[in-house]
């Protein structure tokens, strides 16, 4: 099924697709998750880079970089959802009302395009992935236990595509291209989903880690995620405690295969890795790439460039 949406055009010409091509599926890591299974929780990073976007991002949620571009979604939230005394139908809050954005924009964060997904009170996008062919777009309804739908977008024409829905919250979805398998997390990550194509439910269970809930996952070789998020914990004073982390998992059986803290903190004083995260490999340089604050924020959304040397 195709829907049709609406995308803004911010600049009349797009920058062609450089370095876009399909994602090689013979080998068993990306470049990336070579180099990131190879990190400790003493491996230094840097701060190389911070470009402010001067667009309203919302509540930015994922990223995805297709070539030369990167792909950002993002929740404006219009009405909160709101917590009920008791349960009802089934549900723990109200749905709220909301617009779900996936921006299109340059490294330098420069904005392309608006695309605005989801329908009604599925509104709200999570994290996002590029296959070598598609943008996959997860959008639910703000509160668990929900509904959700899947799109993806053409990154060459823009071009969005409901490709099936779910029963629940979808709060971030991968593409295996080695196997076509789709592969999601729900709401705070609790549970592990994988689906054809179309949308048939493969497998479902429970993540057996407890170290973060799981916000944006990259595909990163022959069925490999790579996955970024963050834990809220108390502190002895009675504060809170936002704990980033990162984590490689085996899509075949979602065990953890490799998974470190990331204790960098962005302007707002978010965890780095609170919301988009995708990282990159070039040469010896691992380079993550980070939204975490929110537009309305001290600072607004920020892109922050942190880099690791490996060998």
């Amino acid at each position: 099924m195709c829907l049709v949406v609406v995308a803004a055009a911010v600049a009349a010409t797009i920058p062609s697709l450089a370095e876009a091509g399909p994602t090689p599926a013979a080998a068993r890591m990306s470049p990336a998750a070579e180099a990131f299974s190879h990190t400790t929780r003493s491996t230094p990073w840097q701060l190389t880079r911070k470009v402010r976007l001067d667009f309203p991002t919302y509540h930015p949620q994922g990223l995805a970089r297709v070539g030369d571009r990167l792909f950002l979604s993002s929740v404006e939230i219009i009405e909160p959802t709101v917590k009920y005394p008791e349960p009802r139908d089934g549900y723990d809050r109200s749905a709220g009302r909301g617009v779900g954005h996936v921006f299109v924009m340059t490294r330098d964060g420069r904005l392309l395009r608006d695309i605005v997904v989801g329908e009604g009170t599925v509104y709200h996008p999570g994290g996002i992935d590029y296959d070598g062919t598609s943008v996959w777009v997860p959008v639910a309804e703000y509160r668990p236990h929900s509904r959700s739908i899947v799109y993806t977008i053409n990154p060459r024409t823009l071009e969005v595509t409901e490709r099936f829905r779910y029963a629940d919250h979808v709060g971030g979805v991968v593409r295996d291209p080695s196997s076509g398998t789709v592969h999601g997390v729900s709401w705070g990550s609790r549970t592990f989903f994988s689906w054809s194509p179309t949308g048939r439910l493969l497998r479902s269970g429970a993540n057996e880690s407890h170290y973060v809930d799981y916000q944006d996952c990259d595909n990163s070789g022959d069925r490999l995620q790579l996955c970024s998020g963050i834990a809220g914990l108390p502190t002895a004073g009675g504060g809170s405690y936002e704990l980033g982390g990162l984590a490689l998992i085996d899509l075949r059986d979602n065990s953890t295969l490799h998974e470190v803290p990331f204790p960098y903190f962005s302007t707002a004083g978010h965890v780095a890795t609170r919301n988009p995260v995708t990282l990159e490999r070039e040469g010896h340089t691992l380079r993550l790439i980070a939204a975490p604050d929110d537009g309305e924020e001290v600072a607004g959304t920020e892109l922050l460039f942190y880099e690791s040397q490996v060998s």
